[in-house]
């Protein structure tokens, strides 16, 4: 059988072979299992975050002698990083509010889809604890048969969600060669409704701070995490779907503010997504004509370095005019979008598919990049079991 129908196949009949051969037992938990980057919850484990950052070519590719090069960036910039976290309190926070989503979630769900509950909550991080493979392992030792990977990352990109995609398969098939566990995959959502209200209500609510008089003529940056033009040019969805996010919350608020998109974290000297945040805001700022800016990170689902320390820290100690700046909440513990990320969830059990059209073209586009993976998604989600 050729991939394309195996794919097919996998979609058809991975998910209902699944739950009607599961039927008669006794009811396994379905696994929620939230995957990002991840950050270091103590300043200690920051150089280990770093090099296990740097050394993944598909995020940043760093040439031949990525492992070399990876320890020796690691090493010069682990003292500066430490400071940062040591001034936003001594961690990142991004491990506790993905966990405290992910089991508000769960909770939700076992309200609103019975029909798959219990539903237990799992994060597996790339690059910091819980890493793929201590998740995996806890998985398989809770019987989970049924699994679900929820990419953080709203908007696509091969180099964040695919690296996350990339090492589960890796691990799946050195922890679980006998495929025991049912994998389905949400690998984007950049325009769904509880992330387009969540933030549309936060830039109102922020908004609202400035005075009335100057409210009309306050611009809205949406910041988003910036991306190697290596990456863009090979066809990546990541700029496009950022776009779509940030026109839809444009759409849902009338398009009554000003607003433009700006990248922000470029690492090195090598051409990345522009504009730039920082640079964008020193224009802006010496401007009469714009009272007031609403930094809104658009492509994070709660707060972490990037925004508590490169925009709430940098970017207002470098500005001339910080009382024109303000930045929106993150996500964090919104209920809004919590229940949103629920029905999303929801929705994603209760259909034919085991991920969306267009991971089958990322992988066409970047797979070739990456080492040890899969040439279909297939190859990953459905119904692979062995026994």
């Amino acid at each position: 059988m050729n991939i394309r129908l195996l794919a097919k196949s996998s979609i058809r009949n991975g998910l209902f072979r699944y739950y009607s051969s599961a039927a008669p037992q006794a009811k396994k938990p379905t696994g929620v299992v939230f995957m990002n980057m991840g950050g270091p919850s103590k300043v200690s484990e920051t150089y280990d975050f770093l090099y296990r950052l740097f050394s993944d070519k598909d995020l940043i590719p760093l040439g031949p002698f990525q492992n070399w090069t990876a320890k020796f960036i690691a090493r010069r910039r682990t003292p500066k990083i430490e400071s940062h976290y040591e001034e936003i309190g001594g961690g990142s926070p991004i491990r506790y509010w993905s966990e405290y989503q992910c089991q508000k979630v769960c909770s939700i769900l076992d309200k609103i889809n019975p029909e798959t509950a219990p539903h237990k909550p799992y994060v597996a991080f790339r690059y910091a604890n819980p890493l793929t493979e201590d998740t995996l392992k806890q998985m398989l030792n809770d019987g989970v048969e049924r699994a679900v990977a929820f990419s953080q990352y709203p908007q696509f990109s091969y180099s964040t969600t695919g690296s996350s995609m990339n090492e589960l398969y890796r691990k799946t098939l050195e922890l679980d060669p006998e495929r025991s566990i049912v994998w389905s995959f949400i690998d984007r959502w950049p325009k769904h409704q509880g992330l387009i209200k969540a933030f549309s209500q936060h830039i109102e609510d922020k908004v609202a701070e400035f005075p009335e008089s100057e409210r009309s003529n306050v611009s809205i940056l949406f910041s988003a995490h910036s991306l190697p033009m290596e990456i863009v040019n090979r066809g990546d969805s990541y700029p496009a779907e950022v776009a779509s996010t940030v026109y839809a919350i444009m759409e849902n608020l009338n398009f009554k503010y000003k607003y433009r998109l700006v990248w922000q974290s470029q690492v090195g000297p090598r051409p990345w997504l522009g504009g730039q945040t920082d640079k964008i805001v020193k224009r802006l700022e010496k401007k009469d004509e714009i009272k007031g800016m609403v930094l809104v990170p658009v492509a994070f689902t709660s707060d972490h370095i990037e925004t508590l320390h490169e925009l709430d820290i940098e970017l207002m100690e470098e500005s001339d005019f910080p009382e024109k700046i303000k930045r929106a909440e993150s996500l964090n513990g919104n209920e809004q979008f919590i229940e949103g990320l629920a029905e999303l969830v929801k929705d994603h059990l209760n259909s034919e598919t085991l991920y969306s059209k267009q991971l089958e073209l990322d992988v066409s586009l970047a797979g070739e990049y990456a080492s040890d993976t899969f040439d279909h998604p297939s190859e990953m989600f459905g119904d692979h079991r062995t026994k």
